[in-house]
C-alpha cells in the first residue's frame, strides 16, 4: 500500500511516498523513509505525529493512501507577531 510521509522545518519541507505492507504502523513508515536520518532533531518521544491533521500514537496502523505527518513545536518569536492593545473580550 502506498504511503505518504511529510515533515516541514523552517525552510526545507519533504513529502515522500512509500510502498508498505498491510500491517505497518505509523512508527515503521517513518522509520523507513529515512527522514529521521534527513533531519537528526526530530525526536520522536517528544514531537506529536498525525495521518491527515488528526493526532495519533506511534502505533497506529495505517491505510493504503494515508499521509503521516510529524509536527514540530510551533514557536513564535515576540518580535514579529502584532502587539494587541487591550485586554482580550475588550471591545471599546
Amino acid at each position: 500500500m502506498q504511503i505518504g510521509v511529510a515533515y516541514s522545518e523552517h525552510s526545507q519541507q519533504i513529502w515522500l511516498t512509500l510502498e508498505m505492507p498491510e500491517d505497518s504502523t505509523v512508527q515503521t513508515v517513518i522509520e523507513k523513509s529515512g527522514v529521521l536520518r534527513m533531519f537528526p532533531d526530530i525526536d520522536l518521544a517528544v514531537q506529536k505525529v498525525g495521518i491527515f491533521g488528526r493526532l495519533v500514537k506511534l502505533d497506529a496502523l495505517l491505510r493504503p493512501g494515508d499521509r503521516v505527518e510529524i509536527y514540530r513545536a510551533i514557536t513564535c518569536d515576540p518580535q514579529t507577531v502584532p502587539r494587541r492593545d487591550g485586554v482580550a473580550g475588550d471591545d471599546d
